[in-house]
């Protein structure tokens, strides 16, 4: 059996060798790897490797499309998230956070007693190329809300870079990560919310359309999440396995409109930005 390592080097190995390939044929650089037949492309599979947490583990963000020779992209066929909760959570409810393994940064892991599960947080991730600033749902993610406001309050963002940026299958820029690696999280974790935990196992097999300006959090696996986010500059065609916990405003949606137009360091379809997006201060706003 291999390593979680050997996997991500496999894949992306084989990532490599797709976009050169399609890049001869079609000058397009959709991300995954394909199965040919002839002169069919049966299946494309994108698959998105983003390194997480406590305990080396990997975490894999993977979107699905399928294409033909000679044939047009089909637009997403996925239903958009509606941001909304199909039955609204109580006043407040109960956040566990377990411990996960040695954190890249230490943060103190939040209490879990009578967390607000109603209205809204407008927090801010100050960096060289412009202010992200995005609205937090607490009726969406009231449990991932409260993790991610704390650790902004402990000062656990500042000076971290987002390590990775997709443009292809997925558009997303992932951040969170004191070590810069992808593989870096506080000591404790905690448990999936919107869309997850509304989702039954049809819902679940079936891709979710992740919309443009949506805020969910990286994981390397159900229930593991901890300090890494990925925001989507366009939208994403993902499984419904990632929580959807808050949207950017404007001046947000602003600032990342012009670092993804910036695209990937040296022109590939999933690795650093081609300019470091480095969070200087995060602040909570109101």
């Amino acid at each position: 059996m291999s390593t979680n390592s050997q996997r991500l080097d496999d894949a992306l190995n084989q990532l490599d060798r797709e976009l050169k390939s399609r890049d001869r044929k079609q000058k397009s650089r959709p991300l995954g790897v394909v199965l040919m037949a002839a002169v069919v492309i049966i299946t494309l599979v994108g698959g998105i490797w983003f390194l997480s947490t406590r305990s080396s583990e990997e975490e894999e963000i993977q979107a699905e499309e399928s294409s033909a020779a000679n044939t047009t992209t089909e637009a997403p066929t996925a239903e958009a998230l509606s941001g909304k909760r199909a039955k609204p959570l109580g006043e407040t409810v109960t956040c566990e956070y377990p411990e996960s393994g040695d954190a890249s940064r230490e943060v103190p892991t939040p209490q879990g007693k009578d967390i607000p599960a109603k209205g809204e947080v407008t927090v801010n991730f100050a960096t060289k190329q412009g202010d992200i600033e995005m609205t937090l749902d607490r009726s969406l993610a009231p449990c991932t809300v409260n993790a991610i406001t704390d650790m902004i309050s402990a000062k656990y963002y500042d000076d971290t870079v987002c390590h990775r940026m997709t443009d292809g299958g997925i558009f997303v820029l992932q951040c969170g990560d004191p070590s810069g690696k992808g593989s870096g999280g506080p000591d404790f974790q905690f448990a999936n919310e919107y869309p997850t935990d509304e989702a039954d196992d049809a819902a679940m097999a079936q891709p979710a359309l992740y919309p443009k300006g949506s805020i969910a959090m990286a994981n390397a696996g159900e229930d593991t999440n901890g300090s890494q986010f990925f925001i989507n500059y366009k939208d994403s065609e993902l499984p419904p396995a990632y929580t959807y916990f808050g949207n950017l405003t404007e001046k947000g949606q602003k600032t990342i409109d012009a670092i993804a137009a910036k695209g990937v360091k040296d022109g590939q379809s999933d690795g650093e930005p081609a300019e470091e997006v480095r969070i200087t201060k995060a602040t909570i706003e109101s």
